[in-house]
């Protein structure tokens, strides 16, 4: 099981590398609510210090091809989260420039489960990242709130590509989220964070109750 958890420096990011995390998510370009968001120069120094075979992942309001070419550039991304509606035409533009870049593309559900944005039948990505939206609070990622994950579980039924899970999850609701929705990987950003740090406490029992159920699933 996968699992990415939102960083903002140089020593969380260590930390969860060596707690056993898959991808540190970076927030770069911002467009809506948020107080985790970091430099394209903050980003390119974390980068800098991820070890092999942990991925740092750019998470971007951002849908200007163009912008978010050069960010990946610069600070040496390997995968990019599109948290915004951009259309495809931009997609395809960053797939073009950059073939070996993963792009993650985003699935806004809200509490009732309705899928707010619908891809495009043949849009561009590498996996697929669900996640719940606070529009009251111009919040597109980072609330704090669950939504209805029985959408998501059919997400995961359907679809070939890999699909993340995120919105509200937390060392208290992972382990059955996951049992239910069965995803291909699991993030984390205020569920792991106080005050807007990373929580050690916090990510370590996500961390391993992710990896509990993750063996539940093996075992059936």
């Amino acid at each position: 099981m996968k699992i990415q958890i939102v960083c903002r420096d140089i020593e969380e990011a260590k930390f969860c590398c060596e707690n056993g995390v898959s991808s540190i998510g970076l927030l770069v370009g911002q467009k809506h609510f948020s107080k985790e968001f970091i430099s394209k120069e903050q980003a390119r120094e974390i980068v800098k210090i991820i070890p092999p075979f942990c991925t740092a992942t750019m998470i971007t309001h951002l849908e200007s091809a163009d912008e978010i070419i050069k960010i990946i550039k610069f600070a040496g991304f390997t995968a990019v989260q599109l948290h915004s509606y951009i259309v495809e035409s931009e997609v395809k533009k960053i797939k073009d420039a950059l073939p070996y870049v993963k792009i993650i593309r985003l699935v806004h559900i809200d509490e009732s489960g309705k899928i707010l944005n619908k891809l495009d039948k043949n849009f561009i990505g590498d996996a697929i990242f669900t996640d719940s939206i606070n529009k009251k609070e111009n919040k597109f990622g980072g609330t704090g709130k669950v939504h209805n994950y029985k959408t998501d579980a059919e997400i995961v039924k359907n679809s070939k590509l890999p699909v993340i899970i995120a919105g509200g999850l937390n060392s208290q609701n992972v382990k059955d989220i996951i049992l239910k929705v069965k995803p291909w990987g699991v993030d984390s950003n205020s569920g792991c964070a106080t005050n807007y740090k990373l929580d050690k406490e916090k990510t370590i029992k996500f961390i391993k109750a992710v990896q509990t159920a993750e063996q539940i699933l093996i075992k059936n």
